[in-house]
């Protein structure tokens, strides 16, 4: 390294000294890139990695050749780390480049560096050659584009150093369970990146691009390393900035809109600034447009090819996406373009030819200077008027120690959770920024900064708004500015240390890119006068702008707020000093805004609001519409507009603002003791009128009934209903009349999206009691009307259902005991006025077409979790068909898909008249089934036929494309494991059957996985708030989430507390070996017997036969298992909660459906739970082949563990008939109680069954479809006809069956 060249300079002669020739170190850079953006829209190369994939499937590009020469007895694998390939196979890197040049015809290309740091290289532990990464990678890319401009001069091409992401974040928490917690800091990013920036510079880079920016702050540290790295070396690059925006949100993965990030990164002066990666051109079309309306420097584009496909894929071809990035050139929105993921050379040179026939995006004007913060969402300050129409910037104050009690306590108890409630309400309130200060004498002010800012900008309702950071210390500002991806004020710096550590200050505070409040301080202390105030913000200005070339828009002088109304006659003026000063700095400071802390003023006044908010409503107008102030630390909520003020008041808060009179304190002394006893006589009740802030409580029965309903509250249900009641003429208005209306509005706010699952099935509980306490009432009621008639009362049809919008059957099939699915949609059905008759699990053909007669229903709905229930769904269409029913028929379940209700059922069982339709969701439910019984279900149904009928043709279309192996073939490519190098695990501790019957459900709580608890009831977050816990803070979602994840955990320490579930399981391990024809794996009951070649059982296994365009193996389970000669061992387990369908019956006779649904729901993450504990005894107990494993909960769910537990019925083997062979292996059955059905559903439902594979180089794959020759074979193998045996492999034949 010591000899490299870093001195890329070109012979000043070597071309010519006018545009479009360039010379590097004679011509400027940026003046070139100014004059090429200006006069064509200038081509960027396209994606690196597709392009190494795409060399990996022509040639060997293997963990050996990733190694080369140089790295090949390197410690870890190293495979994948594309950036090594500079080094160790420089020619790939080389060839990759010069095709972009060549074929693609790029301007510019990136150097092959995205995660050329220490950080992300931890990875492969080769954070010690981060240097020469860059430097190798750019070194490359200079060779390739000077090589290629020699052949044409007239066309230079530059060398983009890229700048990664890495591969932590800023901004957000690794631990679910800290939101503080951070895996790296801002220092350490600047760190590595400035490292990065010095390899790519040497290497020859001409321009640095921080691309890929999910966090932004993460982009801040590496701008912040550019700008250290320019300073230091004095050159001039120019730099480009790329944002990534995750989804059709529009955010980043921290949660930052597009113009909040540009807003973050503007200070740095990029040249260009652009979005790439995640979407496709079409997608991104939104954003682009609007990022183009704020950006006021070039502007750039490098999509992927379209939105990945299953597979992981694009299938964008270059003609497409030359098309879908035309509309950026027809609207001029570009200077740039070029491509990311999945785009190749021809894709580049595509869009080259596309937007050569458009002009660049034309610069846009210079405007009026702005201060432009940012939280997750952008503020440009001039733009903003307050919640009373005034052209001012609220600074919520509510987070200041100073400025709140409550706020101190917290700080003071460590209670940041609560802490962050007051800040969530500033904002509701009306406030702009959030003012965060920890100051005091008892608390690290220091570490309580960091916290609050690391939690706060986890929370979307708080960080959405910019943070104003505030301190008496210098260096806590400096902490938690650190801490903030958006563009924040810093609160304060001042004269009073001195010149030059003001301008040191203002320095670094200007390298963050953050605003900063000024104080009217010097070195001979506060300006209270008039003059004073304006000196000495003058004099800060002229340093600040002059020397230090702060944006005069980024300063924010505070001319100090200072209190009248103290009875001492030099303070009187104060108020009149601070107004008039404002209007003079403003002239004499141009572009600069004007704050204070506006309770200072009438401080001397505090404990009576009224009076307070009084004087400040007269100060602000005043200092406001006529000086320009813009910016004030208030409170909000308490805010008066001066129209409100009563006459005497008013007239005597000008007086004492204005200094109008010698008495103007003594009358509002006078007024606030007024005010005093008013507040004292109203707290005793007496007196003045105490207001009482009404309650929904308050209301007639009927409005309290429908409030009940509309939020889900039970507690008042039967008062409620009595009182209703004892008014209506009849109880069965009160059903007409309040409960539907309450349940109509439930419905409508459902299905616009406004109410979640969890809130309407609440609601359903508090409509079933309310019908409950009525029954009585109405049956006595329809008895008396009949003996009046003198008819005998038991002639009475008990179930009438007229008055329902429609009668619905929901059945789950014969042989599947899964139900909470249908249980959600007979809710949301019934919360919409249908009658719904569920009549339950395992029903067979027979049963449901006869009940679906008994009451005449209008729609028929089947429900399946498991795969056989999909043949029985077409057993029951084929039924329905033959016995002439005509009612629509309803698809829904886990298993079930849109597919394969075209395919399979709704060609035995769909006219205009009854269609067979998929419903994926209960959200989904009311819309088909109010389709299908009004006026529109023609419309409705042809559209659903016509998806159909394109549907079975792609599929059917699909199957002739898809090319099989052979069987032969498959198993001759099959996954070989050399169990010499890497033997099978050492045997179990115990050999044989263990039950497992003293796990305790408190056990296996850390071990819950609660995202599929989330979807259960159709909860899912939007990016950044996936996931638990996540989803917490959705913004649309995560309310309701957190008060459902609430209940769940009382209901589940209440099942705990009471032992209402329990679990218990069985463990089978066994000495076991694959067999001859490596297809199947034979178990031993001992080792003698696998000695003797007496075989327990035999478990088959199905092989991938789908061709590959990858020379992967093509799997079976068998291969994971060593061969005869080998001691190897299987283990299996069956796991289930008992005690949850007498919960459902309890909760059923109580009217419950909430704590019904909510019972299962937890009963399947109980179970699922168990499952992940018992694998984890097994590999460190009764297995023990992984005794010294640590890992967290969390790792474990990320399946970070050796080998795997693949379960019958799922992808790596999906037959569910093997479950008989492991119940026989383990006797399931007689010693842990679960059943299996004729279906082989288990029983109880909260059931989970798993082989246990122990092999490090087990791992899972999906079958996939299947050809008959291996079905065949399978049937033989297993003993069983060919016809039984295509039933049940029906979900995964290529063929269809006789």
């Amino acid at each position: 390294i010591q000899d490299q060249n870093i001195d890329f300079a070109q012979p000043e002669d070597l071309y010519p000294k006018s545009f479009p020739h360039f010379v590097r170190g004679r011509d400027s850079a940026r003046e070139y890139i100014t004059s090429l953006f200006t006069s064509q829209i200038a081509i960027y190369d396209g994606a690196m990695g597709t392009m190494i994939q795409n060399y990996s499937k022509r040639n060997k590009l293997e963990e050996e050749e990733y190694r080369g020469e140089r790295f090949k007895d390197w410690t870890c694998n190293v495979k994948g780390n594309n950036d090594m390939l500079s080094i160790s196979q420089p020619h790939v890197i080389s060839g990759i480049y010069k095709q972009y040049l060549e074929e693609g015809g790029s301007n510019m290309i990136g150097t092959n560096t995205f995660s050329s740091t220490t950080i992300a290289m931890g990875d492969y532990e080769m954070e010690d050659y981060a240097y020469e990464l860059n430097y190798e990678g750019a070194r490359l890319a200079r060779e390739a584009c000077d090589e290629v401009t020699a052949k044409d001069p007239t066309k230079p091409r530059f060398v983009v150093g890229a700048i990664g992401p890495t591969n932590r974040t800023g901004s957000i928490s690794p631990s679910v369970e800290d939101p503080a917690a951070r895996n790296v800091d801002f220092d350490e990013l600047v760190e590595t990146y400035f490292e990065q920036i010095v390899g790519l510079m040497d290497g020859g880079s001409d321009i640095l691009m921080v691309e890929t920016i999910f966090d932004t702050l993460n982009a801040k540290a590496a701008l912040y390393a550019v700008g250290e790295y320019l300073e230091f070396s004095g050159l001039d690059v120019p730099v480009f900035v790329s944002g990534t925006l995750v989804d059709q949100s529009g955010r980043t993965l921290s949660g930052q809109t597009g113009e909040a990030f540009y807003a973050s990164i503007r200070h740095s002066k990029p040249m260009c600034v652009g979005l790439n990666c995640a979407l496709g051109a079409s997608h991104m079309t939104p954003f682009v447009e609007r990022l183009s309306k704020v950006v006021e420097c070039f502007m750039h584009v490098y999509s992927n090819a379209g939105l990945p496909n299953a597979m992981g894929g694009y299938d964008e071809t270059p003609v497409d996406m030359a098309n879908h990035n035309q509309v950026f050139f027809e609207n001029g929105w570009l200077n740039m373009v070029g491509g990311c993921c999945g785009s190749t050379p021809p894709h580049i040179k595509a869009i080259r030819e596309m937007s050569a026939n458009y002009k660049p995006r034309k610069l846009p004007d210079v405007g009026r200077p702005k201060m432009w913060l940012s939280g997750l969402e952008d503020l440009v300050v001039d733009d903003v008027h307050n919640h009373l129409g005034l052209p001012f910037l609220n600074i919520g104050e509510r987070c200041n120690i100073s400025g709140s009690l409550k706020f101190k306590k917290l700080m003071m108890k460590g209670d940041y959770g609560t802490a962050m409630d007051i800040a969530k309400k500033q904002v509701e309130d009306g406030a702009h920024v959030i003012d965060i200060n920890v100051d005091d004498g008892m608390l690290d002010g220091l570490a309580a900064m960091q916290k609050f800012v690391k939690i706060a900008v986890t929370e979307p309702e708080v960080s959405k708004v910019p943070f104003m950071l505030d301190a008496s210390k210098f260096d806590i500002v400096v902490a938690g500015m650190k801490w903030c991806q958006g563009k924040s004020i810093i609160n304060s710096i001042s004269l009073k240390v001195g010149e030059e550590l003001f301008k040191e200050h203002a320095t670094l505070i200007k390298k963050h890119g953050a605003a900063v409040v000024v104080m009217a301080f010097d070195e001979d202390g506060q300006a209270a006068t008039e003059e004073e105030k304006v000196r000495i913000c003058k004099r800060s200005y002229d340093i600040l702008v002059n020397e230090v070339k702060f944006p005069p828009e980024d300063i924010i002088f505070d001319p100090n707020v200072l209190t009248i109304g103290t009875g001492m006659e030099e303070h009187n003026n104060y108020g009149v000093d601070f107004i008039k000063a404002t209007k003079r700095i403003k002239e004499e400071c141009p572009y600069v805004k004007i704050s204070g802390g506006i309770s200072n003023l009438s401080f001397g006044f505090r404990g009576v609001t009224k009076i307070r908010e009084s004087i400040h409503s007269v100060f602000l107008q005043h200092a406001i519409l006529e000086s320009g102030m813009d910016v004030g630390i208030v409170n909000a909520k308490e805010m008066y507009h001066i129209s409100e003020l009563e006459t005497e008041v008013l007239k005597a808060s000008e007086d004492l603002v204005f200094n109008k009179s010698e008495n103007a304190t003594e009358v509002m002394l006078v007024l606030t003791q007024k005010e005093k006893k008013a507040i004292e006589l109203r707290k005793k009740g007496g007196g003045a009128v105490q207001v009482k802030e009404k309650s929904w409580r308050d209301q007639s029965a009927i409005k309290r009934l429908e409030h009940s309903l509309i939020n889900g509250i039970s507690e008042f249900v039967d008062k409620d209903v009595e009182e209703a009641r004892q008014s209506a003429e009849k109880p069965l208005h009160v059903i007409e009349g309040p409960l539907m209306d309450g349940m109509n509005v439930v419905g409508d706010l459902f299905g616009s999206g406004k109410m979640f699952l969890p809130q309407v099935i609440k609601s359903a509980r508090v409509m079933k009691k309310a019908v409950a306490y009525l029954l009585p009432f109405m049956e006595e009621e329809k008895k008396q009307n009949l003996l009046a008639k003198g008819l005998d009362p038991n002639d009475f049809d008990d179930n009438d259902d007229s008055n329902f919008a429609g009668k619905v059957l929901m059945a789950t099939v014969k042989g599947d005991v899964h139900d909470i699915g249908k249980n959600i949609v007979s809710v949301v059905l019934g919360c919409n006025n249908y009658k719904v008759y569920d009549i339950g699990v395992m029903c067979s053909c027979e049963k449901i077409l006869e009940k679906a007669k008994e009451y005449d229903v209008d729609v028929i709905g089947l429900s399946g979790l498991i795969t056989p229930s999909l043949d029985e769904m077409v057993v029951v269409a084929k039924e329905m068909s033959k016995a002439g029913f005509k009612q629509p028929l309803l698809i829904g379940g886990a298993t079930t898909s849109k597919m394969h209700t075209a395919v399979k059922i709704s060609p035995n069982f769909f006219t205009m008249e009854h269609p067979s339709i998929h419903v994926l969701d209960a959200s989904r439910s009311v819309t088909v089934v109010s389709s299908l019984l009004r006026e529109n279900k023609e419309d409705f149904v042809t559209d659903i036929m016509e998806e159909y009928e394109e549907m079975r043709e792609d599929y059917y279309a699909g199957l002739e494309d898809r090319y099989f192996l052979t069987y032969e073939q498959a198993k001759q490519q099959k996954f070989k494991i050399d169990f010499d190098a890497v033997p099978p695990p050492p045997a179990p501790k115990k050999i044989g059957i263990t039950v497992i019957d003293s796990v305790k459900i408190a056990d296996v709580v850390p071990y819950i996985d609660w995202n599929p608890f989330f979807q259960t009831w159709e909860l899912r977050g939007r990016y950044p708030n996936r996931g638990y816990p996540k989803i917490f803070n959705d913004e649309s979602v995560g309310g309701e989430a957190k008060k459902l994840f609430d209940d769940a955990e009382a209901m589940m320490h209440k099942i705990i507390a009471d032992g209402s579930m329990t679990l218990k399981g069985v463990v089978g391990l066994f000495p076991a070996n694959r067999s001859a024809d490596g297809e199947d794996v034979h178990v031993y009951e001992s080792e003698e017997d696998r000695e003797s070649g007496k075989i327990l059982s035999t478990f088959c296994m199905l092989r991938q036969q789908a061709e590959k365009e990858s020379e992967d193996p093509y799997f079976s389970q068998a291969d994971f298992i060593a061969p005869a000669g080998y001691k190897d061992n299987l283990g299996m387990f069956a796991v289930s909660c008992f005690g949850c369908d007498e919960l459902v019956k309890k909760y059923e006779a109580e009217n419950d459906d909430y704590s019904k649904i909510m019972s299962q729901s937890l009963a399947d993450r109980f179970v699922e739970a168990f499952a992940e504990y018992l694998h984890r005894e097994i590999r460190t107990d009764l297995w023990g082949y992984a005794a010294d494993e640590n890992l967290d909960e969390s790792d474990l769910l990320k399946i970070k563990y050796d080998g795997i537990r693949p379960a019958p019925g799922y992808p790596s083997q999906p037959d569910h008939t093997e479950k008989t062979t492991m119940w026989q292996t383990i006797k399931a059955t007689e010693l842990a109680g679960i059943e299996l059905s004729e279906s082989l559903s288990m029983m109880p439902a909260a059931s989970v069954s798993a082989l246990v594979f122990a092999h490090p180089e087990s791992q899972y794959f999906a079958v996939g479809q299947i050809a008959k020759e291996q079905v065949e074979s399978y049937a033989k193998r297993k003993t069983y006809d060919l016809e039984k045996m295509e039933r049940w492999l029906s979900p995964i034949l290529n063929y269809e069956r006789d």
